[in-house]
């Protein structure tokens, strides 16, 4: 097999993050609704983790924001105007949940940004990208098509790449991406095992459903992807997520599960049906990658749902390091909960566990707005002739950081409140960051107003 390696490409938290609270079901994004946010103290913390997991040896690629306010959205939806500036000012006046939802940096998230599978479990050699539609979330679905077109910059070799279309067929294919997804592996560049989480199955509803929040994920769109990406049946495993964690802030599985190579952690209340869930996860595995099958399964006596929730215990990014240990990646609010902060250092104690290491980075703003380490990244296994056709520049560098990080503190302010949204200046700000971003990491114009 050829030899692969794990690669994490963060997104770049955007000129106009801002806490409009758009997400329902998503605790921390409702509960900061119209807070003052910072865009700056978002963008450093994100750009200091990925060059901390880089310093750690780790493949860490770069993904641009979209371009906020988004006004081909707005005219879209019927603000017209000689000028953007007038299309922001109707839009401000007459609906401003619309303007908000044209303007959220959502795209930083990159767990949802697609759905990927490596070329090794995919019967026709290549690597596949299918983007989310995010249908669930009006300021998520706007990403789709900048987030296809960004990709196939990136990842440009038909030879060694597949570029799917968002999926089609509305509210049934409800598609959120690699945050319901997680690959298992012997080693990066064998043949693994996908699991596919979903919320729902829109065409034929379970009983007993989430009664608060929506089930943002559809069995549908999970088995459509994985035919898309010509995964064998034997290879994949779907799994129901416990309506009882979406209705307690679980609105991804990631809050409640992470995984990597033969190892899974999961809360005891992420499935339904869980003890069978396991189990069928450990058989498949076991048989189809030949090797043993390690699962932690919290117990809400050791963690609360509500304290994983809170803390994102889980959307902790659980990485393996060059000497083939793990480390744990997790938001600074783990290290604040005394039960989390207790469970992760009995877990890196353990002789048997192959976790050496926990690592707590702060970021704060980015957590208020309902996302943690693994929501801003997106996992692309890469061989080394995929690796090689990718630019050095798609790369966090010791070169690249500084000028990045130099470009933060000129293009972003300090600080941004929900009425600074209707302001057209905060357009051209963002415009000239990213005109100037796709030259520091090499992409060349991918944007509408480049054009």
């Amino acid at each position: 097999m050829a030899r692969a390696h794990e690669a994490n490409f963060d997104g770049l938290v955007g000129p106009t993050h801002n806490y409009a609270g758009l997400s329902i079901g998503n605790l921390a994004s409702v509960g900061h609704k119209a807070l003052v946010s910072s865009p700056r103290a978002a963008a450093l913390p994100g750009l200091k983790k990925m060059k901390f997991l880089a310093d750690l040896g780790l493949d860490q690629g770069i993904l641009p924001p979209q371009e906020r306010p988004s006004i081909i959205a707005l005219r879209q939806f019927g603000f017209t105007g000689h000028s953007d500036a007038n299309v922001i000012e109707k839009a401000a006046q007459e609906a401003p949940e619309l303007l908000a939802a044209c303007s959220s940096a959502s795209s930083m998230w990159t767990a949802n940004a697609a759905t990927f599978s490596p070329s090794a479990d995919s019967r026709d050699g290549r690597a596949h990208f299918t983007p989310a539609n995010l249908y669930n979330k009006l300021h998520r679905s706007l990403e789709a098509g900048q987030t296809a077109r960004i990709l196939k910059k990136i990842f440009n070799n038909d030879a060694l790449f597949v570029h799917h279309p968002p999926l089609c067929g509305g509210n049934v294919m409800r598609d959120e991406g690699a945050a319901n997804h997680t690959r298992f592996c012997s080693s990066y560049g064998e043949p693994g095992l996908q699991l596919f989480v979903y919320g729902a199955s829109a065409l034929q509803p379970e009983k007993n459903g989430p009664a608060q929040f929506p089930a943002r994920q559809t069995l549908e769109a999970s088995q459509a992807v994985a035919r898309l990406h010509r995964l064998s049946p034997d290879r994949v495993l779907f799994a129901r997520q416990s309506p009882t964690a979406i209705d307690a802030g679980v609105f991804h599985n990631d809050v409640v599960s992470v995984g990597n190579g033969n190892y899974f952690l999961c809360h005891e209340q992420a499935f339904s049906d869980q003890k069978q869930v396991l189990e069928n996860l450990r058989n498949r595995f076991e048989t189809v990658c030949g090797e043993s099958f390690q699962c932690i399964e919290v117990a809400a006596t050791e963690v609360s749902l509500e304290a994983a929730v809170a803390s994102y215990l889980f959307n902790c990014q659980l990485i393996r390091l060059n000497d083939d240990s793990m480390a744990v990646i997790a938001p600074a609010e783990c290290e604040q909960t005394p039960e989390v902060k207790a469970f992760l250092q009995n877990l890196a104690a353990d002789t048997d566990s192959p976790v050496d290491e926990v690592h707590f980075i702060d970021l704060r703003e980015s957590m208020s707005n309902g996302g943690g380490p693994a929501c801003l990244r997106l996992r692309v296994v890469l061989n080394e002739e995929e690796k090689k056709s990718l630019l050095p520049e798609n790369f966090l560098t010791n070169e690249n950081y500084p000028l990045l990080v130099d470009w933060v503190n000129r293009h972003y302010r300090e600080s941004l409140a929900q009425n600074d949204l209707a302001d057209p200046l905060l357009l051209e700000e963002s415009r000239k960051a990213l005109d100037e971003l796709c030259n520091i990491i090499g992409i060349g114009s991918i944007y509408p107003f480049q054009k």
